[in-house]
């Protein structure tokens, strides 16, 4: 392929007259998307991360198409149709990392995450996004053709052209897949193992503590999170355990230590620091720190990036203005876009019609003018910044969340300066706004990158801008309906209702004046259909008589439930006992945009710990290591970034093995593949198995623990005092299969080192 715009011939020749936007590919594209799309929701709120899905899509697509065609005798797809699948397919990606990083954040701010919220922003974000870059196609793809690389655009065309001429397939993804979604079907529904294994490393003898107290070293046996650790490599997994050792090897310990003898609680925790478990000074302490890291670390990442963003725009804005100058009269098929009268009246429409929701806390008056204004400016702003620097750095790097916080920190701040001008007043409805803009300008930065690269796939392949364009836009639409779903029901049917966390509150009489009523959706209470008062309160709401969080009360204003949800919920046990903390979802980056919002809105935050997070994000940068995967890493449990470390590693010795320079990294190796269907196929389990929480006697009966014996063994064994051949019979079954999926992957990339492509 050339690097001269001049010289450069796509693969297809423009006079060419060959299949491309056809029913069939679009309708595959968007089945596909809807796939990879479910299962990065489902990682976006387990870690915080999500992988690219294009590459897997165009194998996938190049394999499924070869076999119909051998199966039905129809003719053989052609690579514009191809390119098809893998347009509408990588929507679902892109858009689902939006989705999961900003929606959840409504429950922290005391909303419901509820259908109409949902699904307006994760649709109108989507097709804005993609509006908003068409006009700069011609400045970014063709214009710029041999400056900006566009890295994973680049790969896919050669995944496309090698399918062509009969090379690529799908078999290490389709394996991966079946072997992620088995897996994970028998250790999360037939509980043939543990889902985390654990081993505290300190130990109580004779009432007094020995060791590392309040340390806990754990790894979730997760294929899907073994995959995401084989594909982002090793430095980004490396960084991100380190976030987890200092947390829960340095700082856990370190409060313990000095924080046992007290008589007193500190805030914000309830209860003596003593008497904490290693999960409690999590949620009562290093919560705060983890989020001040995140915050600090998308700051400085957006900080960092500020040269290149800035010259992003001008050179963008410049580059934009000399291409839409002297053009010709005829437009050539492979220079063909969407009318740009059309994007821009409908980019206006959707703005418009984001005002007429309620729901969405903008309106026609002034506040919803000005949140019209500022999504188009802020959109269109970081929609380029997103376009270039996903040709600049690849989609993968690129700082969604860290434009996402650049975007939310100026919405807070010009919205507190209008206050300050007594032209409106902070109130709830005011952070629902700021949301709603942080979140159209997220989802649509995240599908604006996307859509430069798969635009950036069709150019080198000869593919009509135009019929990209349309299948994108069908693509986000679909995935954004079912990714809202999914993250909908994912949270509601991992949701837990307590009686038992509301008793102390049992003679408390709040307002229920204009509140919204609500019954009992899941779990053991279903059967209770009685309305109830909705009651939420937002993690900042602190002046009210009962902590922060979602509860049902009855007509005398008595809680009744609290409702937990599974993103950010703080149970860690329901009401008979069992374990919920494994069916929770941590949502990392979601704080950091409560905490923004909260932070500057209200000014009340437990800002000592909040601080100490923002203290270690500037020392690892002044240290020279990225801080905002080490502070996700603080965040998450290190439970949630040590299967990933394991999967780095892995990559690490499959790449000095076969002795890979860092800059030759292959995206389309066996392993990858492989790596990608783990992903898919333990994610997907995990969404299904998540929806039989509705129906727990179905999961009950599916659940085969107790005829197998080990975890009742572990425990006898534990009480009668033999540590070690407890830690066997607990922790050993889950251990052995997570360690055999580890050495399927590393055989895989060990033996089988040849780009799928060739």
């Amino acid at each position: 392929m050339q690097e001269n715009q001049s010289d450069f011939k796509p693969y297809i020749a423009d006079e060419s007259n060959v299949p491309e936007l056809t029913w069939f590919p679009v309708l595959i594209g968007a089945l596909l998307g809807i796939i990879f799309g479910a299962s990065s929701i489902y990682l976006v709120l387990k870690v915080g991360l999500t992988v690219s899905a294009s590459i897997p899509v165009a194998v996938l697509s190049i394999t499924l198409f070869r076999a119909i065609s051998q199966i039905t005798g129809i003719r053989k797809t052609t690579i514009l149709e191809n390119n098809i699948v893998q347009t509408t397919g990588s929507a679902g990606e892109s858009l689902a990392f939006g989705v999961g990083l900003i929606m959840p954040a409504l429950l922290l701010l005391g909303f419901d995450i509820d259908v109409v919220r949902v699904m307006t922003i994760s649709i109108f974000g989507g097709l804005l996004g993609i509006l908003l870059m068409i006009p700069l196609r011609q400045a970014f793809i063709v214009k710029q053709h041999g400056k900006l690389t566009f890295p994973e655009g680049r790969a896919c065309a050669e995944v496309l052209l090698a399918g062509e001429k009969g090379g690529a397939t799908a078999s290490m993804v389709f394996a991966g897949f079946g072997l992620g979604f088995l897996y994970q079907f028998a250790m999360q529904a037939l509980k043939f193992w543990r889902e985390e294994a654990s081993m505290p490393l300190f130990s109580t003898v004779a009432g007094k503590t020995v060791g590392l107290k309040g340390a806990l070293l754990s790894i979730e046996v997760a294929p899907s999170l073994l995959g995401v650790g084989y594909i982002i490599g090793p430095k980004i997994a490396s960084i991100m355990v380190a976030g987890g050792v200092l947390a829960y090897l340095v700082i856990a310990p370190m409060i313990v230590t000095f924080g046992e003898g007290l008589t007193t609680m500190v805030e914000p925790g309830t209860k003596l620091i003593r008497d904490m478990s290693p999960g409690e000074l999590r949620s009562s302490y290093i919560l705060y720190i983890g989020a001040g890291a995140v915050a600090a670390g998308g700051i400085l990442s957006m900080i960092k990036a500020m040269p290149v963003i800035l010259g992003a725009v001008f050179t963008s804005f410049g580059d934009l203005v000399s291409s839409r100058s002297g053009q010709g009269a005829r437009k050539l098929r492979t220079d063909t876009d969407l009318p740009i009268p059309l994007v821009l009246t409908a980019s206006l429409i959707l703005v418009a019609s984001l005002m007429a929701v309620p729901q969405l806390g903008l309106g026609f008056g002034f506040t919803g003018l000005v949140a019209a204004i500022m999504i188009v400016v802020f959109g269109f702003l970081f929609v380029t910044v997103a376009s270039r620097l996903t040709g600049e750095i690849g989609s993968s790097s690129n700082p969604i969340s860290g434009m996402t916080v650049a975007t939310l920190l100026l919405t807070c701040l010009i919205l507190l300066a209008l206050d300050g001008f007594g032209w409106l007043s902070i109130n709830k409805e005011i952070k629902l706004t700021a949301l709603t803009i942080a979140g159209v300008v997220c989802i649509a930065s995240s599908n604006g990158g996307s859509t430069a690269q798969a635009l950036k796939t069709g150019h080198l392949i000869g593919a009509t801008p135009r019929s990209q364009q349309i299948a994108i836009l069908i693509g986000a639409l679909t995935s954004a309906l079912v990714v809202g779903l999914v993250l909908l029901a994912l949270n509601e049917a991992n949701t837990t209702y307590s009686k038992n966390a509301v008793k102390p509150y049992q003679d408390i009489k709040l307002d229920v004046t204009g509140l919204p009523k609500d019954n009992v959706h899941s779990g053991d209470y279903s059967n209770d259909k009685n309305q109830y008062y909705v009651l939420n309160l937002g993690r900042a709401e602190t002046d009210k008589p009962v902590p922060p969080g979602r509860y049902l009360l009855d007509e005398q204003g008595t809680p009744v439930y609290l409702v937990d949800p599974a993103i950010n919920g703080s149970l860690k046990q329901d009401d008979e006992g069992r374990d919920v903390s494994k069916s929770k979802f941590d949502a990392p980056k979601t704080v950091l945009m409560q905490l923004i919002i909260d932070g500057i809105l209200d000014r009340r935050l437990p800002w000592g710990l909040v601080l100490i997070g923002v203290v270690i994000a500037v020392t690892l940068e002044l240290s020279g290591v990225a801080s905002l995967p080490f502070a996700v890493g603080v965040y998450l449990p290190l439970s949630a970034s040590t299967p990933i470390f394991v999967g780095g590693v892995i990559r690490w010795l499959v790449d000095s093995y076969h002795r890979v320079p860092k800059d030759k990294e292959d995206d389309s190796s066996p392993a990858v593949l492989l790596s990608s269907g783990y992903i898919a196929g333990g994610a997907i389990a995990a969404v299904l198995i998540s929806f039989l929480n509705f129906r727990k006697e179905w999961l009950e009966a599916l659940d085969l623990s107790a005829w197998l014996g080990w975890e009742e063994k572990g425990k006898l064994l534990a009480e009668q005092g033999d540590v070690y051949r407890s830690f066997l019979f607990s922790n050993g079954p889950a251990l052995i299969a997570f360690g055999a999926l580890a050495v399927i992957l590393l055989i895989v990339g060990v033996l089988r080192k040849k780009s799928a492509i060739e």
